[in-house]
């Protein structure tokens, strides 16, 4: 079974900067993508950006330029540099996860984190 554990949300002031972080643990064999994503109160859960096992990356068009997405391989976590952050930011930030398991390595799973507050006010 995989696991996500997710840090480093919290208040910040607009402008300010904050980067979560996702581990993911448990038997793994390989990762194929790992995403961030966001709900705030009365939106639909959106994507983030998502980092793919061969370095890709897509962000949504509202973090451009201010978010950045990355992951270390060796430690099955992933990163979400936030800058810049904007009110409009504000958010349950969620860590998900896609890959295959040692236990069924032809089958694909895919988790979710248990979601982090990121807060941008003033």
């Amino acid at each position: 079974q995989v696991q996500l554990v997710e840090s480093g949300g919290g208040l910040v002031q607009p402008g300010g900067s904050l980067r979560l972080s996702c581990a993911a643990s448990g038997s793994i064999l390989t990762i194929n993508y790992m995403g961030w994503y966001r709900q705030a109160p009365g939106n639909q859960r959106e994507l983030v950006a998502v980092v793919f096992s061969g370095g890709n990356t897509n962000y949504i068009d509202s973090v451009k330029g201010r978010f950045t997405i990355s992951r270390d391989n060796a430690k099955n976590t992933v990163y979400l540099q936030m800058n810049s952050l904007k009110p409009e930011d504000t958010a349950v930030y969620y860590c998900n996860v896609g890959g295959t398991e040692r236990r069924f390595p032809r089958e694909n799973f895919g988790v979710w984190g248990q979601g982090i507050l990121v807060t941008v006010s003033s």
